[in-house]
């Protein structure tokens, strides 16, 4: 299928309607949408082949949204301006788009949406494809090394195989990403030209990242690597219920990552090891039937034999429960129930997996994506300061906006 681009080539100054900086979620979508409006744009992108973060998500497999998508489950010091985008490019939109070109969800955990049968390969052909259907232009290993406003758009110079090579288009898009995984491209271009261009910008860090525990506690969690409890997780802004991952430095695993986005330096994390059950219950259950039992038998059965042995640290795991004194008691349920943590760090933007705050909001515009000081200048994707939950939240946002901002181009 070609689609003939209405793109006009202003004096044969014009090589694209718009210049599209990065070809991750956001860049590859707004492409695609741009062409189906017959509107030519060319897509940079640093590294040597396109969707690079794409194709490591969700293990490879990819979960491309979560049917669960609302405003709700994104940190941005404005919450209210995904609103827009939301309305414009649904989480049925997306489901819509990928059937469309051969790809079906299958929900997982909490609303995950994978494709069934198929892996993020699968996903970014989606839009490579229809890419070189509609003359879309994907220019990979393309450094680019300068950006100048002119009277009629944008010049953007880039280097490629040890050649400069310059673009001019009527409007450019910053679909960079954010600083996580520097191993596969990620740099703060968006954040330096924001700043170079006095825009605003919400202090950064890394989110969905692991947490690092040091001093004299780092044995008793390391001991623990390859682990994995489910609990609830919590702090005084939010709470999670999903798997926590013991590691050699520290915790991992879904719940930790979540929580991990509203975590503070100096902070204390509470976690409950045992959630939508009372562990006093349990003993008292036990005692009724079989006080011979040793508490550590009993923990057995919730937890690994690993856990169980760890745990005898803080409680006594050799007495029967029937032996069991109301200090003892007192002791379990809040080991069990209320066990703190107080995590020395976080692993940094190689292991996180997204970058919390970024271009301030305020700076564009709700409806289109739109630099408000600078005419024709798109931000999306992950360089704003929006971020979302662990499973797909993330991926919504970034077809959203790029679908919002190709409509405007």
């Amino acid at each position: 299928m070609l689609i003939l681009h209405k793109f006009n080539n202003i004096n044969g100054l014009m090589d694209a309607d718009a210049i599209i900086i990065g070809a991750g979620a956001c860049g590859l979508m707004c492409a695609v949408q741009a062409g189906f409006m017959g509107k030519k744009v060319i897509v940079l992108e640093k590294a040597d082949q396109p969707g690079a973060k794409i194709l490591i998500s969700g293990g490879g497999r990819c979960n491309y949204t979560n049917l669960f998508a609302t405003e709700e489950q994104f940190i941005s010091a404005n919450k209210h301006f995904l609103k827009s985008a939301f309305k414009q490019w649904t989480v049925e939109d997306t489901i819509s788009f990928f059937e469309t070109y051969g790809i079906s969800g299958k929900e997982k955990t909490l609303g995950q949406l994978f494709p069934d049968g198929k892996n993020a390969r699968d996903v970014v052909a989606v839009f490579t494809d229809l890419c070189r259907e509609m003359g879309q232009e994907i220019r990979c290993q393309a450094n680019v090394l300068d950006i100048e406003q002119t009277a009629e758009g944008f010049t953007v110079s880039y280097e490629k195989n040890g050649k400069t090579v310059k673009l001019h288009a009527g409007k450019l898009v910053m679909a960079t990403g954010g600083l996580p995984i520097p191993k596969m491209g990620a740099t703060d271009f968006a954040l330096r030209y924001a700043r170079k261009n006095e825009l605003k910008i919400i202090a950064t860090a890394p989110a969905l990242v692991p947490l690092t525990i040091t001093g004299k506690e780092e044995t008793w969690y390391a001991q623990l690597s390859g682990n994995a409890v489910f609990c609830s997780i919590s702090n005084d802004r939010i709470a999670f219920e999903e798997s926590l991952l013991f590691t050699h430095w520290g915790l991992s695993g879904p719940a930790v990552l979540q929580i991990s986005s509203y975590w503070r330096a100096g902070e204390t994390i509470n976690i409950d090891l045992l959630p939508n059950k009372n562990i006093i219950e349990i003993i008292e259950q036990e005692r009724s039937e079989q006080g011979k039992t040793l508490l550590s038998t009993l923990f057995n059965r919730y937890y690994t034999r690993k856990f169980t042995e760890a745990m005898a640290k803080f409680l006594p795991m050799d007495k029967p429960v029937a032996a069991l004194t109301k200090e003892d008691m007192d002791t379990i349920h809040s080991t069990i129930h209320l066990f703190k943590v107080k995590p020395a760090g976080d692993k940094g933007y190689d292991k996180a997996e997204v970058m919390r705050g970024g271009i301030d909001t305020n700076e564009l515009s709700s409806k289109t994506l739109e630099c408000k000081k600078i005419p024709n200048l798109y931000f999306g994707g992950e360089c704003v300061d929006v971020t979302g939950w662990l499973g797909g939240y993330n991926f919504q946002w970034a077809w959203a906006s790029g679908f919002v901002i190709a409509q405007n181009l």
